[in-house]
């Protein structure tokens, strides 16, 4: 009898140790697979010396001083870590627990003792021991990356039964006399854990079903800018068209003059202008996609009576990614146009400077632009509660703070203004 629960003992000891071990990121090595071998071999020769030389109970009362405390501290050592060691100890006493309540089950089921009770301990041990470390395991270790305030959270039930065990259990009687407080106080730490856990899932849900509309429209600017740049490339195509067949428009024109068909001639010259110059593609830099993006938006400002003033010196190529550098534009540009536009309703004028260079390999921009009304910041970011809105503001600094660079907004004189480092 003894010796079923001394081998028992010795197996819920290396269970515990195990999974501990497992539930830690570690990149294991040779080295660190002996210094763990020869960690668990002296805890265990440690609880072996004070339980038959000392006290048997004293193992159990001792039990987090001789083993839990060590194993923490060498699994800090091999992982680096220093809060998570804690956790994953604290989980696999947590684990110990299946296979104890597993016994208990067998042995109410088949009336049987002390014995069944530890030799259905033993059996089960492997295989449970298997499954968590293969099935159970690798979603723990993930949780390591986390945030603290994330593992805080996961780790909460395993540290709060692994004191209502030692205190109604083994330092005290509490559990064992059937006091109320202690028999309901699992329950209720579950009910906690449980509505703790539908809030955080519920504003997990929202933050990403909100991420997913995000994309989904930054993803239709992205294919709306591809669209632009690509019509204002044909249209860069077929003023160069204009230009390379401008020869054979001048002989036609010549033989109208010749033949003295001036009305015809005039006609045709108002017909060759009006194609280029609904084509035409202003030249602002040698960037071409940066070109394309402010001729296009200056002929929108244009149209809507708007003053667009572009001072742009950018390279072919730029050090940013061309549709990260088009998504950028597009979202600043139309931010800038969309408050001018509102200007010209009020009957107010509508200005826009821009101001880009290169020095080094850093890209400077600066967008200035009319705005009379008043604009909210958090934490120096424009916010705004209109719908659909504040989606450009979120993709510019999600852009810029890729490229590790800076951003700035601010308001001065009833001049909107954006300044990008990047």
């Amino acid at each position: 009898m003894i010796d079923v629960y001394i081998i028992n003992l010795t197996a819920v000891g290396i269970f515990g140790m195990i999974l501990s071990a497992v539930f830690c990121d570690i990149r294991w090595t040779w080295k660190k697979n002996v210094v763990l071998i020869g960690a668990l071999a002296l805890i265990l020769v440690f609880q072996g010396i004070i339980y038959f030389r000392v006290d048997p109970d004293l193992v159990e009362s001792i039990y987090p001083l001789i083993t839990h405390i060590p194993l923490i501290g060498v699994l800090c050592v091999l992982s680096g870590e220093y809060l998570w060691p804690i956790i994953a100890v604290l989980t696999a006493y947590l684990c110990c627990q299946l296979r104890r309540w597993l016994a208990l089950l067998i042995t109410a089921v088949f009336s049987g003792g002390f014995v069944m009770q530890n030799t259905a301990e033993l059996i089960l041990t492997l295989p449970i021991l298997l499954i968590i470390v293969y099935l159970v395991a690798p979603s723990v270790r993930s949780i390591s990356h986390y945030p603290v305030s994330v593992k805080c959270q996961f780790g909460m039930v395993p540290a709060l039964y692994y004191g209502f065990d030692y205190l109604t259990r083994i330092y005290t009687s509490l559990l064992q006399e059937g006091r109320l407080v202690a028999i309901e106080f699992m329950p209720f730490v579950c009910s906690v854990a449980y509505l703790i856990f539908v809030t955080y899932t519920s504003a997990e849900g929202r933050i990403r079903n909100q991420l997913e509309r995000t994309q989904d429209i930054l993803n239709l600017q992205v294919e709306q800018a591809a669209r632009e740049i690509r019509a204002l490339r044909e249209s860069q195509e077929k003023t160069s068209l204009y230009r390379h067949d401008m020869r054979h428009h001048m002989q036609y024109l010549s033989s109208c003059i010749e033949d003295g068909r001036l009305k015809q001639a005039q006609e045709y010259i108002r017909k060759i202008y009006r194609e280029i110059e609904t084509n035409k593609v202003a030249v602002f830099c040698k960037n071409e996609a940066a070109n394309l993006i402010f001729s296009a938006f200056a002929k929108r400002a244009e149209d809507c009576g708007i003053l667009m003033q572009v001072e742009a010196a950018i390279s072919q190529p730029v050090a940013v990614d061309e549709s990260d550098l088009c998504v950028l534009l597009s979202n600043a540009l139309e931010n800038a146009l969309h408050a001018c536009q509102k200007q010209r309703e009020k009957g107010q004028p509508g200005v826009i400077e821009v101001t880009v260079y290169e020095k080094g390999e850093r890209l400077f921009l600066q967008i200035i632009n009319s705005c009379s009304e008043e604009i909210a910041f958090d934490h120096g970011i424009p916010v705004t509660s209109s719908p659909g809105h504040g989606i450009g503001v979120r993709s510019i600094c999600a852009i810029v703070e890729r490229y590790d660079g800076i951003y700035s907004f601010s308001e001065k004189d009833k001049q909107f203004i954006l300044r990008i480092s990047l």
